[in-house]
């Protein structure tokens, strides 16, 4: 009897190619070790937040944070199943926008990893959503974080309302950064009629190490 195809590692669900949250943990977590600083600025269900603190490990820590109650609740719940223990990570209820509050000073600058994930949390109140206006103070925020060779990665969604404006406003961000301290690249599907998500992916320059 034949035996099913293999489904490849970098595909989505349906056996495509990987989905803009998918690309932005791939990028990751070639790029992040044990021991790292990491930070979800917007934990939802939790999902994004445990997958950093698996690739940080024991040694790392993770810095989470979501506006809703609901969503810190439930990631808190996720990670203590997933057996990540307390001191491995901060989460707090706060909007992205105070992400420099929350990462203590020591870690400011060496901060090696940063996801944002917007729109709204499914399955909630979707009139809560990221607003253009927080997220871009968010995201001067992130850079500033980011150690030299750190990576943010930021997941679009321009399909809900106010995402198209949201889209449009981090892209005159990303394309404004100063080329020589940051490498910008946009990855996103070109032949869909509607409006798919976007993954959005910013490395803060450093000196190529020899292996």
């Amino acid at each position: 009897m034949e035996s099913s195809p293999r489904l490849p590692q970098l595909a989505s669900q349906t056996g495509g190619l990987p989905s803009a949250v998918r690309w932005a943990q791939l990028l990751l977590a070639d790029r992040l070790s044990a021991g790292d600083v990491v930070v979800d600025a917007t934990a939802g269900n939790g999902h994004d937040t445990l997958f950093l603190a698996r690739c940080v490990g024991a040694a790392g820590h993770v810095y989470a944070m979501d506006v809703q109650a609901a969503a810190v609740a439930e990631t808190h719940r996720r990670l203590l199943e997933a057996g990540i223990e307390e001191d491995q990570f901060t989460l707090v209820q706060a909007g992205h926008e105070t992400m420099m509050e929350l990462v203590k000073h020591e870690h400011q600058g060496q901060v090696a990893g940063i996801m944002f994930n917007l729109g709204y949390l499914p399955g909630s109140d979707k009139t809560v959503i990221t607003r253009t206006e927080t997220t871009l103070t968010a995201v001067n925020a992130a850079v500033q974080l980011l150690k030299p060779g750190g990576l943010l990665t930021i997941a679009v969604y321009p399909g809900h309302e106010g995402g198209a404006q949201e889209l449009a406003a981090l892209t005159d961000w990303a394309t404004s950064l100063p080329p020589r301290a940051y490498e910008v690249q946009h990855l996103r599907p070109v032949n869909r009629s509607a409006n798919p998500p976007e993954c959005w992916v910013v490395w803060k320059t450093a000196p190529l190490r020899e292996k």
